[in-house]
C-alpha cells in the first residue's frame, strides 16, 4: 500500500513540495499490531514532510515518540502529535489546513463514519489527498469460503460487519457506497486499489505484508490490487479521493 501512497503523492504535486499530512488514527504501516502507522509516518517524515498525527490512544502515541527518539532532529521536529479522536478534526484544525489526509484502518471501527469524513475533507486544501484503507464487505466471504468454514461465508455475504478473533465486531465498506459517499462531501474518487488480494489471514485481515517479505508475492499482491475482478474481493480497499 505505501507503493500506492507514494504513486498519487507524486502524481498530484510537484517533485520536492514539502506537504502537510494529516495522519488520522495511525493506520496500518508494519506488521505488528502496537506499531501499525509509526512507520509510515516515519516514511513520509524523513521524506521531509510535516507530519501531524491524530490519534486517541495514548500508548500508540509513546510508541511513536520511542520511535522518533533515535532519528535526526530535523526529522523529529517535522512530526506533532495530538490526542484525539477521528471525528474531532473540526476541534483541532482550520478548514484546509492540509495536503493530504490520511486515514488508513479506522472507519472499520466506527459505526457510522460519514461525519468523520465530512470532517476530514474540510481540512483538506483544495486539490489535496484523501487516502482512505477500509475493510472490503465484498471481499467478506472470501476468506471463511476459502478455509472451508460455508456457514461464516453465508453469514458474510449477508452482513458488513465481521467478529475478529478478540470478538471485537468491525464494520465493512462497499466501493460503491464510499464512491458516492467522496463525491458528496467533495472529495470525488480519483483511484482505488485492493489490498490483500491473496494474502489475507484467517484472522482480522488487517495486517499487510512485511516490507521484507517474498518478493514475488508482493508483486503478485501488487498486480492483483490493480486489476479487475481481483482487486473488487480484496480484504482492504485503498480509496484516494481528491478535494475539488
Amino acid at each position: 500500500m505505501a507503493r500506492q501512497l507514494e504513486e498519487q503523492i507524486a502524481g498530484r504535486f510537484p517533485v520536492g513540495q514539502r506537504l502537510r499530512i494529516l495522519d488520522v488514527g495511525l493506520g496500518p504501516g508494519a506488521p505488528e499490531p502496537e506499531t501499525r502507522g509509526v512507520s509510515q509516518a516515519l516514511r513520509l517524515a524523513r521524506a521531509g514532510h510535516k507530519i501531524t498525527v491524530l490519534e486517541s490512544d495514548a500508548r500508540t502515541l509513546d510508541v511513536l515518540r520511542t520511535a522518533l527518539v533515535t532519528e535526526p532532529e530535523g526529522i523529529r521536529d517535522r512530526v506533532r502529535f495530538i490526542e484525539g479522536a477521528g471525528q474531532d478534526t473540526g476541534v483541532h484544525f482550520l478548514p484546509g489546513s492540509f495536503d493530504v489526509v490520511l486515514c488508513h484502518g479506522v472507519l472499520m471501527y466506527i459505526a457510522d463514519p460519514d461525519a468523520m469524513l465530512a470532517g476530514l475533507a474540510r481540512v483538506l486544501a483544495p486539490g489535496g489527498l484523501l487516502s482512505l484503507l477500509v475493510r472490503n464487505a465484498d471481499g467478506l466471504a472470501m476468506r471463511p469460503g476459502l478455509a472451508g468454514d460455508w456457514d461464516g461465508a453465508l453469514t458474510a455475504f449477508d452482513s458488513p460487519v465481521s467478529t475478529a478473533p478478540s470478538g471485537l465486531k468491525l464494520r465493512a465498506d462497499r466501493i460503491g457506497a464510499l464512491t458516492a459517499t467522496l463525491a458528496g462531501i467533495g472529495a470525488p474518487l480519483h483511484a482505488w486499489y485492493g489490498v490483500r488480494v491473496f494474502t489475507a489471514p484467517a484472522g482480522d485481515g488487517l495486517h499487510l505484508p512485511h516490507p521484507a517479505g517474498p518478493e514475488r508475492m508482493l508483486a503478485a499482491e501488487e498486480r492483483a490490487g490493480r486489476t479487475d475482478p481481483y482487486r473488487a474481493v480484496a480484504a482492504l480497499l485503498h480509496l484516494c479521493g481528491v478535494r475539488g
